[in-house]
């Protein structure tokens, strides 16, 4: 494995775009330094301290920031990490299933796609001015926290707008960024800056646990000793097989090619696979399903802070709580089954499939081409979709059975399954996958081929 990590490196051109990619990751954690100078920092470290762990906003805060690629508790220029740019990529996606003029320029080839993307960046930034102006405004009002999180004489509407702007230029950079790494580097930017920022947590978020387990000696029994680590050491490589498996699964499909005479030759009939992904909707049903269930918690929330006494508000909170409780888990499941099948809907079109078959002359085995084919296509497509959405469902829901039975901490679970873990993991086996194609298109051993 070593003597194939130094060829990596012996390639110039993959050298020079791998080198690229970790300076231009370099600077997007180095922004992570530079923060607003009007915000209260030791008050955002108290407050969001305090709340780390224990539920309510500082779990919410970190479902965000996790997603985002940003940590929004240090008031940094970077505190709206790449949502933005993710959610106007996702809105335009949606609205070329259903909007004709979108539609077709998805169909126009490169030419569409760079308009599309020019559309994206201007709802970025949109997005963006619209998002860190509350953001800012709430934090500096006390609206999110209960606290001002800006200091005094710098809650005016002035400096509001000066955060708008420096927070919408430090998105709009990471936006760049990703953009670089797509065109210039290795991998998908905007994925390796979402996987980067998980990372970048893991070491802090680590020691902070391993301090506490130290405290108490490592010592059999007391629900914190030396067990625990070895448990949750188990569970870790488990479950990043278990990811590992069900990410890469396939449901292959036989295709027979038509045979045709041409002078005395009889060409075609070769037999060949179709490959049908278990995980067809990948990472995206569980980022819509907790970005969705975000906003009963926030909105019940802010209620339950303007009628403080109120009993029901304070149960509904309690019950959207991320990662709390039996609704909230409840609701998560079936979000995530509804939007396996609603993007897999969107993403995979088995009428157009099995027209491609039929114009390439091939056919699968016992259906005929055209509608029969599109049938088949589409109820095998169903049958694994459910098997993904339950291997999703049970991803999303190990940090909460961790957190509640073994480390009580929801950030420290939450390495172990989730979100987090999936997004590690598939951007890391794509990652691996374009150094493997850089590598046979030079004829190098690729980093998966088995040892000669």
């Amino acid at each position: 494995m070593l003597s194939k990590l130094l060829t990596v490196f012996r390639v110039p051109e993959l050298r020079r775009k791998i080198l690229l990619t970790i300076f231009l990751l370099a600077i997007y954690r180095m922004g992570f330094s530079i923060t607003l100078p009007f915000m209260d920092h030791a008050t955002l470290k108290e407050v969001f301290g305090r709340a780390g762990g224990s539920g309510g906003i500082g779990d919410l805060l970190q479902v965000v920031s996790m997603f985002s690629a940003s940590s929004i508790t240090n008031g940094s220029i970077f505190g709206l990490g790449i949502m933005p740019y993710i959610t106007a990529s996702i809105v335009f996606q949606l609205l070329g299933t259903v909007y004709p003029p979108l539609e077709a320029l998805q169909k126009e080839g490169e030419s569409g796609r760079r308009r599309l993307n020019e559309y994206t960046r201007y709802a970025t930034v949109v997005i963006c001015l619209l998002q860190s102006f509350f953001l800012i405004r709430g934090l500096a009002q006390g609206q999110i926290t209960g606290t001002s999180m800006v200091l005094a004489g710098y809650d005016g509407f002035g400096w509001c707008l000066v955060g708008t702007f420096v927070m919408t230029a430090g998105t709009v950079f990471l936006m760049w960024i990703g953009e670089q790494i797509d065109a210039y580097g290795i991998g998908n930017g905007i994925s390796l800056l979402i996987m980067a920022g998980i990372l970048a947590r893991m070491p802090a978020a680590a020691g902070g646990f391993l301090t506490r387990i130290f405290e108490n000696g490592l010592q059999l029994g007391g629900g914190q000793g030396v067990e625990i680590l070895l448990v949750l050491a188990f569970l870790f490589v488990a479950v990043i097989v278990w990811v590992v498996f069900i990410t890469q699964g396939q449901r292959k499909i036989p295709i027979q090619s038509a045979k045709h005479v041409r002078g005395r030759k009889v060409m075609g009939g070769q037999r060949q696979w179709l490959p049908l992904r278990v995980n067809q909707a990948g990472v995206m049903p569980i980022i819509f399903a907790s970005s969705l269930l975000l906003l009963p918690f926030f909105v019940f929330n802010q209620l339950a802070n303007i009628w403080g006494g109120s009993s029901v508000l304070a149960t509904l909170k309690q019950a959207f709580n991320p990662g709390q409780g039996f609704v909230y888990n409840l609701s998560y499941i079936v979000l995530i089954y509804f939007f396996c099948y609603f993007w897999t809907a969107i993403t995979f079109n088995p009428k157009d499939m099995a027209e491609n078959l039929k114009d390439m002359g091939s056919f699968i085995p016992g259906y005929r081409p055209g509608g029969r084919t599109a049938s088949h296509l589409e109820q095998v497509m169903m049958r694994i979709t459910y098997v993904g959405a339950a291997f999703l469902a049970i991803i999303a829901v190990i940090p909460t059975v961790i957190s509640t039975t073994l480390t009580g901490d929801y950030e420290i679970a939450s390495f172990f399954g989730g979100t987090g873990l999936l997004i590690i993991v598939s951007v890391a086996l794509d990652l691996v996958q374009k150094i493997d194609s850089h590598l046979v298109m030079r004829n190098y051993p690729g980093l998966l081929d088995a040892d000669e």
